[in-house]
């Protein structure tokens, strides 16, 4: 059996799509023979302009696992910025794999070109398809761009690659159940395997921070800082309401940090504090020093079909979550994690409520970690492209 992997981003670079198509790779490799083998084609780190980390641009681990990185062009995460970049990986991982069979090629993708770039691969080898679906595109591009001749002009183009990429596919698998509508017109084998919680967040030791009443709480938001998270549009407006009682920490960087400073500059905040990227074992300390968590997706419909990955992360540690989503992130917040504050995308009087009426407490969600272990969810998953073939 023959595996090509296609993924844009992968270890060491940071994001959710790295962490989570990294873990189910170690998960895939241990569970093949000798006589498989697994390739993976994938972008040198570049996930954030802030971040810079070097890695090798082909790695083997063994006879039969290898990686290539593919070196692309820096870019801003603007949306002309990722088409240049996307179409250095396309053409490139194209020859890589020009003279290879394969017997199926796995690709994740959130901005759908990967998932076009997996289907044009395993149509020309004759290989099997099996798509990890962690994002809407088309869906989301028409909720950003509502000048109505752009949206019949990126429909035109966008509609038939989406039917070529998708009935292109052996099976269908969607991080969001929130997909599941979407996608119901497509006839192929689906699965739900979501994202969860790696090992790193589940073994570490947490701390009360019950002792800290006296002090002004700290609300933290760690992850990308982009259009999709709309953070400029809730937290300038909240520090400000919350000027006297709490602060906010911003880890991050993205398409929209421009935006979310100019915003903090107007309405000259002293309580809010944005720093760059850091590493997950840095990353755990900030979540041990905060006292919330914040989450935030923008006032965009195609977001409420969407599970962002950040909640698994955070659902592993017992401080209290802030969050600011609809649709179907906030029934699977209600469904299975507790001590959450939720409240619409873009409602600062409603979240300024919520924190003003609440009484401070640290939960520990034992049955949230268990249940979304990412190790247990790449195991069931790894099972599920090995028997595509099989």
């Amino acid at each position: 059996m023959k595996i090509l992997f296609l993924t844009f981003y992968f270890e060491p670079d940071l994001s959710a799509g790295s962490f989570r198509n990294t873990s189910l790779f170690k998960v895939l490799k241990e569970l093949i023979s000798d006589n498989d083998s697994i390739e993976v084609i994938t972008t040198s780190p570049n996930r954030y302009g802030s971040y810079k980390i070097k890695a090798k641009d082909y790695e083997s681990h063994s006879a039969n696992i290898q990686i290539n990185r593919i070196d692309i062009p820096k870019h801003n995460n603007g949306i002309l910025g990722q088409i240049k970049t996307f179409k250095v990986f396309y053409f490139k991982a194209l020859k890589l794999s020009e003279k290879k069979d394969y017997d199926i090629v796995y690709a994740s993708s959130s901005r759908l070109f990967t998932a076009v770039l997996g289907a044009r691969i395993a149509n020309r080898k004759k290989a099997k398809l099996y798509l990890d679906i962690r994002d809407i595109f088309r869906e989301t591009i028409l909720d950003v761009y509502k000048n109505k001749l752009i949206q019949v002009g990126l429909n035109l183009v966008l509609t038939p690659i989406e039917n070529y990429t998708f009935k292109s596919a052996n099976h269908i698998n969607l991080v969001s159940k929130g997909f599941k509508s979407y996608f119901k017109k497509y006839k192929t084998q689906f699965s739900y395997y979501t994202n969860g919680i790696d090992g790193i967040f589940l073994n570490k030791k947490e701390k009360s921070n019950l002792e800290k009443s006296t002090e002004k709480k700290t609300i933290l938001y760690a992850g990308n800082i982009g259009e999709g998270q709309g953070l400029h549009i809730i937290i300038p407006s909240l520090a400000k309401a919350l000027e006297n009682k709490y602060q906010f920490k911003i880890i991050g960087d993205g398409g929209a940090k421009e935006k979310l400073c100019s915003e903090l500059k107007k309405q000259n905040l002293s309580n809010v504090k944005l720093t760059p990227p850091i590493e997950r074992l840095q990353l755990l300390n900030e979540y041990g020093r905060a006292d919330f968590l914040f989450m935030h997706l923008n006032r965009h419909n195609a977001f409420k079909r969407v599970l962002p990955s950040k909640l698994f992360e955070y659902g592993a540690f017992n401080k209290p979550i802030i969050a600011g989503v609809s649709g179907y992130a906030s029934i699977f917040l209600k469904e299975n994690m507790t001590n959450c504050l939720v409240f619409e995308p873009g409602n600062v009087t409603k979240a300024k409520e919520l924190l003003e009426a609440y009484k401070y407490k640290i939960e520990d969600r034992e049955e949230f970690k268990v249940k979304f272990s990412r190790q247990k969810i790449n195991e069931e998953m790894a099972e599920s492209i090995v028997k595509i073939v099989k």
